[in-house]
């Protein structure tokens, strides 16, 4: 049967949050906002809008929403030429895509920040799709972003493996009915993850190419013939 690997990608695949942690610091702080890097680095992995929200809160001057934003897309974009993969990331898609998984990438990234992040990866012929942040409604924790990547693999929920790296990750792909595995490189404690969903986790992309073997992938593997 048809199976599904559906890959986060800032934090899980490129080495980003804290490059979107730094960005998203200067432009609340050019907006007139003092906020902990902390506190910005547990909001990374939320759509920019609802990011914003849930740092500053419901009762912020929302007219300043936009230009947070705009200051973060372009403090984000100075870095767009050069953005790290992890270690084996492509290798990691390429083994999956060669072992007869459907690759989709699901991000909250959109546009030319999901191209920049696409090139740096390197792994385009490993992968069938890609469900961005342009694409849904609603971004993570809402279940949208899963479940069209599910539509474009045309797999149900229960063929399908999410790996990502954040609370939101893990508690977007539960709610679509999706296996979760989690990695820890991007810098989120293990037990956040495992306590929104995670049934495996993992250091990074290097990590779990060498045990790929073991966990929710090895639970949907196809027996073998005689």
């Amino acid at each position: 049967m048809d199976r599904a690997a559906v890959f986060d990608v800032d934090g899980t695949l490129a080495d980003t949050n804290h490059l979107h942690v730094v960005c998203w610091w200067e432009a609340f702080r050019q907006a007139g906002h003092h906020v902990a890097m902390d506190h910005i680095h547990r909001s990374v992995g939320l759509a920019g809008q609802d990011l914003v929200e849930h740092v500053l809160g419901d009762e912020r001057d929302t007219a300043q929403d936009e230009a947070i934003k705009a200051a973060h897309k372009a403090l984000y974009g100075t870095y767009s030429d050069r953005l790290p993969a992890f270690d084996q990331a492509g290798d990691l898609l390429r083994a999956l895509a060669g072992d007869g998984w459907t690759v989709v990438l699901a991000s909250s990234a959109g546009g030319s920040e999901l191209a920049a992040l696409r090139r740096a990866v390197d792994a385009d012929d490993a992968i069938s799709a890609i469900a961005g942040a342009d694409d849904v409604a609603e971004g993570k924790p809402a279940p949208d972003p899963v479940e069209h990547a599910l539509e474009l693999a045309g797999v149900p929920a229960d063929r399908a493996v999410f790996v990502g790296d954040t609370v939101w990750d893990m508690q977007a792909a539960s709610r679509a009915g999706v296996r979760c595995v989690a990695l820890l490189c991007g810098g989120i404690p293990r037990t956040a993850l495992e306590a929104a969903g995670a049934a495996a986790v993992f250091d990074d992309p290097a990590d779990l190419l060498a045990r790929i073997g073991t966990g929710p992938f090895a639970e949907l593997l196809e027996p073998s013939g005689p």
